[in-house]
């Protein structure tokens, strides 16, 4: 089972300030003291990101595309596991030792033969329906011979695993003679002590093992005589009652476990462990590695084992926004600064929510809270973040406190904040720089819910409209294409003018957006947006208030 590690974690299609806040909050948190705590992030990161961070010499968060528990989460490292030729009485002292319930049988390279579960071969070993059944032993006579650590005296076809049945040889001569009539001596273990006379009836029946207990003599002339007809004779330093119930036990356990039984790989999200032992009869399964070697062993109870990958959520409060697998994990704390979504745990956590232009400035009020000043590419990492997602200060959302901020950062950073602000917005402004327009489209789009129903809205930066024109209609199609991929009832971009101050919105999906959005209607589908620079608190709120009573009448 995995160390515990804490992520901090903006949203997916990450924008500079969750990435940058994220990094920061980790190196805040770590010298708070909290151990095994590292930033990462849930998608790649946009030119204007990458830009800060080749500026900073920052390296790359950790990105994490998918945070749903593994099968290599929930089980040990270390699995008990048992040789395909060992004999079951080793695998009963396995299961005894180690408390376990499974115990995969291996071959010389480690890869599953079959699967021995503890119950069924307590139900065929202690609960025999028959007498016949209790004296059926499935050996060779090598596998016997080890399991009763036996001096061989003569053996016969040492490995040929036969199903055999055992009986035992403490009456009378006659008494024996009698209850041995009829039955094929070819089939039969004899075990007996120093009875000579039963020793010798045994082997002139030409039985297929003759055992004889206690470490006890056989004379020379019984043993040659067994050579010629053709008994393997085996002497056990154990008495009688234990060698019968060793000799029960020296099945070699691939002739014992199933063949057909449940494998997993290590990398196999723990949802679909989940529905592959609900389906089962059995109550695991072996985990394998790349290789296909045993890795473990999982049981229903593994799926009670907490994950080891807990959260801190930056930049967002809404799991439809998350990485994926988030929902299935503890999420420890919460930084952010937009409004409440549909967020809810188990137990308290940390929630801190400011509305103010960044969450880089939320960061950056605990860092004063805490009385500690971050160092110079901290501070730069904040300073872009906050510098980004106010627009160069510009943006309704800022407010005294980002200006402040914006200032104190700027100094501790050694960094002139407008001249950075300016560059880090050049970096990002290109439209032509991206892959394709679906690439445009995904780089900063958020998904938002209103009365069930589902739109989500991009935004990017321009330092003019001329190129987006150009782009309009590959633009559009993107939209439509990403709109049905993810199942939405709308999607949008809202393209920013950082110099004139000013958006367009580009939305597909709702035909009745045209009467309802509010907006002025320039031509298919794209809006102007006058004044519009945030999407957090200028476009969504409007959007929230336009489309509750319209979509899906």
């Amino acid at each position: 089972m995995q160390q515990e590690k804490i992520f901090v974690i903006g949203h997916r299609n990450p924008d500079t300030d969750s990435v940058c806040s994220a990094i920061a909050y980790a190196r805040l948190r770590r010298n708070q003291g909290l151990e095994n705590i590292q930033a990462a992030r849930a998608g790649h990161v946009n030119r204007q990101t990458e830009f800060v961070l080749n500026q900073l010499k920052c390296p790359l968060p950790t990105l994490l595309l998918d945070v749903s528990p593994r099968v290599r989460d929930i089980v040990t490292d270390r699995v008990i596991t048992i040789d395909a030729e060992a004999p079951l009485a080793h695998a009963v002292e396995l299961f005894h030792h180690h408390r376990i319930r499974l115990l995969p049988v291996i071959d010389e390279d480690r890869r599953p033969v079959s699967l021995l579960i503890l119950k069924n071969l307590a139900e065929r070993f202690l609960v025999p329906s028959r007498e016949s059944e209790i004296r059926k032993v499935l050996a060779s006579p090598g596998s016997i011979a080890r399991c009763l650590k036996a001096s061989v005296l003569h053996m016969v076809s040492e490995h040929s695993v036969e199903e055999l049945k055992f009986y035992v040889g403490a009456m009378a001569s006659g008494t024996f003679h009698q209850k041995m009539a009829g039955l094929d001596p070819r089939t039969m273990i004899l075990i007996t002590g120093d009875r000579e006379n039963i020793q010798r009836e045994g082997v002139e029946m030409g039985v297929r093992v003759l055992i004889v207990t206690g470490g006890l003599p056989v004379s020379p002339a019984i043993l040659a005589r067994g050579r010629n007809r053709g008994v393997t004779i085996l002497s056990t330093p154990y008495d009688t009652a234990n060698s019968a119930w060793l000799t029960r036990l020296s099945t070699p356990v691939k002739a014992l476990s199933g063949r057909e039984f449940l494998t997993v790989s290590l990398e196999e999200r723990v949802e679909d462990l989940r529905r592959k032992l609900v389906r089962s009869k059995e109550p695991g399964g072996v985990v394998l590695d790349v290789q296909g070697r045993v890795a473990g062993v999982v049981t229903k109870s593994n799926l009670l084992a907490p994950s080891p990958v807990k959260l801190v959520l930056v930049d967002h409060n809404e799991l439809s926004q998350a990485v994926t697998g988030a929902d299935k994990v503890d999420i420890l704390e919460v930084v952010d600064h937009h409004r409440l979504g549909n967020f809810h745990t188990e137990e308290p956590i940390r929630f801190i929510n400011q509305p103010l232009g960044s969450t880089c400035s939320v960061v950056a009020s605990l860092y004063r809270q805490a009385g500690i000043d971050p160092d110079p590419q901290t501070a730069g990492l904040m300073l872009a973040g906050l510098l980004s997602d106010t627009v160069l200060l510009k943006s309704p959302t800022t407010t005294e406190t980002d200006l402040t901020t914006a200032g104190w950062l700027g100094e501790l950073a050694g960094i002139e904040p407008m001249d950075f602000g300016r560059q880090i917005f050049a970096s990002g402004s290109s439209l032509g720089d991206f892959a394709t327009p679906r690439d445009l489209v995904l780089a900063d789009f958020k998904e938002y819910e209103i009365d069930q129903r589902q739109f989500g809205i991009g935004q990017v930066e321009v330092a003019n409209f001329h190129e987006f024109h150009e782009l309009r209609d590959s633009i559009e199609e993107a939209l439509k294409k990403v709109m049905e991929e993810k199942g939405l009832d709308m999607a949008g971009l809202l393209v920013t003018d950082i110099l004139q101050e000013t958006s367009l919105l580009l939305a597909v999906g709702d035909p009745e957006l045209p009467y309802i959005i509010g907006y002025p209607h320039l031509q298919d589908s794209l809006y102007q947006a006058s004044g519009v620079l945030s999407r957090k608190k200028q476009l969504i709120p409007h959007l929230l208030r336009v489309l509750r009573p319209s979509m899906g009448e």
